[in-house]
């Protein structure tokens, strides 16, 4: 029992009974079937169509320690969020399992169309313990006493339309029929430790190898052959299904779109709290905590939390891409620049950047540097069409912003010259990529493949940020006085 040093609770027979005795029944909750269960059932359908005769393994996550015996708040893994639907944070541990079964005996793939898929899907979670139990009132992790009463089994199963079983009975359920002549069994890594052991643990008793490799001796496989071979071994491996659950968020379905609308519509509502609230961010001696605390008590209000760490960047701070540290003043004539979202209560999070002057009014070089990145974001815009590649977007941006630095006389060679492949020196004032997509992470989709991802083809459900930036450092040598200091980005959703 973690912190059972310091510990005072009683052990007495008397109190043990005392304390699990007298309670009134508990209340039933009206549980809802959650408007996103059909939607997971149809995401995993097609999970089931890439892996037949595969068991597939989801873990929710378990609880991180944040410090000593306490827990950071929990949000589970976004693969298992969008196979489930579920946002809970009474998942921890929890773990979806896809179970092969024979082709059309599985889940129905659809509400409507009649057809089955070839896995059934139980969720393994940790319900709700009885009060006559220790760890009712004992468990300071788990304990209805200490963080309230966990959802039943029902409860679960009519939440997300999955049938739900106890988590004791995980380690059964995975090991069944696994073998070489068998079940092969994948998981979703990265997402928890302990499951990944216990996987590879069955693996281990049933004689497999952790992982297939793509090698073989026969010298008779003519290329082609070699690379089917190949890709067949990949796709019995755990980072072929860590790959599969990315790409099935590159498009979004109609519910996942409906959530991201209403994250922006959060966050363009806390930006403009934050607006109300600059004249007191220059008055306090770390204005970057008032304008990052605004924001991010309005996205706990509105919504789960906020959907990464808010980025608030007074004056030279943000020339740093990725100031997180907020300690900085905010003073009058300089620029701020807020990157941050709201994440609701779905998970799905908005990803917007502004940059204000403090003041209400930009100086010259402020708004000439402005209109460079809001032209760069324009021509972005006009490109992000479906048809078009997605580094068709970055390369429209990237065009407009060498422009601008020829034209002020900061590039050391032409912005065609800049522009090539061989040059690039352009990128000195804005290293980032122009866009990424967006979802359940903030940077959704990441381990996508290259062609599906910066080679692929833009269509219509695809949402990806647009975020150009001109970034000039108050030590770079390489840029007028008058430049030193400022960092502008902006960035918007694209749907």
């Amino acid at each position: 029992m973690r912190g059972s040093n310091r510990s005072q609770r009683p052990d007495s027979a008397a109190f043990k009974a005392f304390i699990t005795s007298g309670w009134a029944p508990r209340r039933t909750l009206d549980v809802q079937t959650s408007p996103a269960a059909s939607f997971a059932a149809a995401r995993r359908a097609a999970l089931s169509a890439r892996f037949p005769g595969t068991r597939l393994v989801v873990p929710a996550g378990p609880l991180r320690v944040r410090s000593n015996d306490t827990d950071y708040r929990f949000r589970p893994h976004s693969a298992f969020a969008h196979l489930t639907g579920s946002g809970w944070d009474t998942d921890p541990d929890a773990v979806l399992v896809l179970h092969p079964v024979e082709e059309g005996a599985g889940d129905p793939a659809g509400p409507d169309d009649g057809a089955r898929t070839a896995h059934h899907a139980v969720l393994y979670v940790r319900p709700l313990a009885a009060r006559d139990t220790e760890e009712f009132y004992a468990d300071a992790r788990y304990g209805e006493f200490w963080v309230g009463a966990r959802p039943s089994l029902d409860d679960v199963t009519t939440a997300t339309g999955v049938e739900a079983r106890h988590v004791d009975g995980l380690r059964d359920a995975l090991a069944k029929d696994v073998g070489a002549d068998g079940v092969h069994l994948l998981v979703v890594t990265g997402a928890d430790e302990g499951v990944e052991a216990l996987v590879e643990a069955i693996r281990a008793e049933a004689g497999l190898d952790s992982e297939a490799t793509a090698t073989t001796s026969d010298q008779q496989l003519t290329e082609a052959e070699w690379l089917e071979r190949a890709q067949a071994m990949f796709r019995r491996t755990d980072a072929a299904l860590v790959e599969a659950v990315s790409e099935l968020r590159l498009v979004k379905d109609a519910y996942e779109v409906e959530q991201m609308r209403a994250a922006v519509d959060a966050t363009i509502d806390g930006f403009a709290q934050v607006v109300r609230t600059l004249p007191r961010a220059l008055e306090h001696r770390r204005g970057e905590r008032v304008i990052e605390t605004t924001f991010d008590a309005h996205a706990r209000l509105e919504g789960n939390t906020v959907g990464y760490e808010t980025i608030a960047a007074a004056g030279e701070h943000a020339t740093t891409l990725h100031w997180i540290r907020n300690d900085g003043v905010v003073r009058s004539g300089e620029l701020v620049l807020l990157d941050a979202g709201v994440e609701v209560d779905s998970l799905y999070t908005a990803d917007v950047t502004r940059t204000l002057p403090v003041d209400g009014e930009f100086t010259d070089v402020q708004r000439r540097v402005y209109q460079a990145v809001l032209d760069a974001a324009d021509a972005a815009f006009a490109v992000a069409v479906p048809g078009a590649r997605f580094r068709d977007v970055h390369a429209a941006a990237m065009e407009v912003v060498a422009a601008r630095l020829e034209e002020w006389g900061l590039l050391p060679v032409s912005a065609a010259e800049s522009l090539s492949p061989e040059g690039q020196q352009h990128r000195r004032w804005m290293v980032h990529g122009t866009s990424h997509h967006l979802g359940l992470d903030v940077h959704d989709c990441a381990q996508a493949r290259r062609e599906l991802y910066l080679d692929g083809v833009l269509e219509p459900g695809m949402v990806f940020t647009i975020e150009p930036g001109l970034y000039f450092k108050a030590d770079d040598l390489a840029v007028p006085e008058e430049y030193r200091g400022i960092g502008v980005r902006i960035e918007e959703t694209c749907w």
